[in-house]
């Protein structure tokens, strides 16, 4: 009785705390926290590859197009990623021979970007030490709520993203 009393102090407390108070947890500050040390755990993993978390990140995106390749538009929406951003990754990686860009069949004015045997060989260098990292952090969570978390996550991403589209 004592313990349910004290959850519907806790839910009144949050209706009445307004979400920008100090006192409560912050999307934006705990997605970035999050990031930003997983991002810096992978790059600690990944140096001895030669390759960022970015760079890993637009290997495994390539990777999964098989040898279709994608367009650095198409590359930049999958990412999530500012297309400035992917263009200057882009030209850095294809200097390292990481990936290339090949005529469009469909569009001759267009390029697609495919992973080189290079990039293909660095790709599978780094995903099992991006594997394990996954694994260790998902570790501090249960099995069922780790499925959970990831959906949950899946779906604030998307209300994210649909945030971008709404107006003010």
């Amino acid at each position: 009785m004592k313990d349910l009393m004290h959850r519907q102090q806790m839910i009144r407390s949050r209706r009445e705390t307004p979400v920008d108070a100090p006192e409560r947890r912050r999307l934006p500050q705990l997605l970035r926290r999050a990031w930003f040390n997983l991002n810096q755990a992978f790059r600690r993993r990944s140096l001895t590859a030669g390759i960022t978390p970015d760079q890993f990140t637009v290997l495994r995106t390539l990777r999964e197009q098989r040898r279709r390749g994608l367009s650095q538009r198409e590359l930049a929406q999958k990412m999530t990623s500012d297309p400035n951003t992917i263009a200057s990754l882009l030209r850095r990686m294809e200097r390292s021979g990481l990936v290339a860009r090949r005529p469009d069949p469909a569009d001759r004015r267009a390029y697609r970007v495919v992973l080189t045997g290079l990039g293909r060989t660095r790709f599978a260098r780094v995903r099992p030490l991006a594997a394990h990292l996954q694994s260790q952090v998902l570790a501090a969570l249960t099995e069922e709520r780790r499925e959970r978390f990831l959906e949950d996550l899946e779906r604030v991403a998307a209300a994210c993203q649909q945030a971008t589209r709404d107006g003010p």
